[in-house]
């Protein structure tokens, strides 16, 4: 059986297909001798000698037991591995891996804060991040701006942002002074767009001031942890985050990886 090389080591926890594909364009992974390509095709039980950054992978050497951390992430950090720029990343603080990596399920902006899942399981980032699935994803969101029930049946409706047709699954006030300029409300997506929340409310004229993700499915941001700490997930709460996948997958991702 074969598979695509972003997917096959994706699946092995060396990144998400994405950053897999940037460090193949980079000429950063070797197959075998020579430069490996993007979409090129392994042999999933014997895939040959594969090199990434000049150090000889391990397969089939040692099982991996899946692993899923939740990281409270703080402002100012960005989701990627790289920065031509230079900012802090959200992988710096996170705990060393051996033979593999951390591939983060789903991403915050810049300016985003709050819980952030990782995974060294690449078919199960993908799984929980497939639209599909329709994984909840939920948020306090501090908006500046008026905001009434015409506003908000608007936003649950859905509204036209650059994403195409976006909305909130749900939307509602939290506890708030009838004068405040700033309003806390709790809303929940089932997607995970690139600044959706902000687009969306600027859409109805508000503007978002803050914003937390507390809860990604079924796992919610512990109130004792910190920004900027991570804690992993026990086995019992890996196994309810397996639950939100289609039955199908779950056979195969509730096994360890090889």
């Amino acid at each position: 059986m074969t598979e695509k090389i972003q997917k096959f080591l994706s699946n092995l926890g060396y990144g998400s297909r994405r950053f897999i594909e940037h460090m193949i364009k980079d000429g950063n992974i070797v197959v075998n001798g020579k430069k490996a390509k993007i979409g090129e095709y392994l042999n999933k039980k014997n895939p040959g000698e594969i090199l990434i950054n000049k150090k000889k992978i391990l397969i089939n050497k040692k099982k991996i037991e899946s692993k899923v951390l939740i990281y409270n992430k703080p402002t100012g950090e960005i989701c990627s591995k790289r920065d031509n720029q230079k900012r802090a990343t959200v992988f710096e603080k996170l705990p060393l891996l051996h033979f593999n990596r951390w591939v983060s399920i789903g991403r915050l902006d810049i300016n985003t804060k709050g819980l952030l899942l990782f995974t060294n399981n690449g078919m199960l980032a993908h799984q929980l991040m497939h639209p599909r699935n329709q994984i909840e994803r939920e948020y306090y969101i501090r908006i500046f701006g008026e905001i009434n029930e015409n506003k908000i049946n608007i936003l649950k409706t859905g509204v036209k942002t650059i994403h195409g047709h976006v909305h909130f699954k749900e939307i509602k006030p939290l506890n708030n002074k009838k004068k405040a300029k700033n309003k806390w409300f709790r809303g929940i997506l089932c997607e995970g767009k690139n600044r959706e929340i902000r687009l969306m409310l600027k859409a109805v004229k508000c503007q978002v001031s803050q914003l937390i993700r507390v809860r990604y499915g079924n796992i919610t941001l512990p109130n004792s942890l910190k920004e900027g700490e991570w804690v992993m997930l026990n086995q019992t709460l890996l196994k309810n985050l397996y639950q939100l996948i289609i039955p199908k997958k779950n056979k195969i991702l509730l096994k360890t990886q090889k």
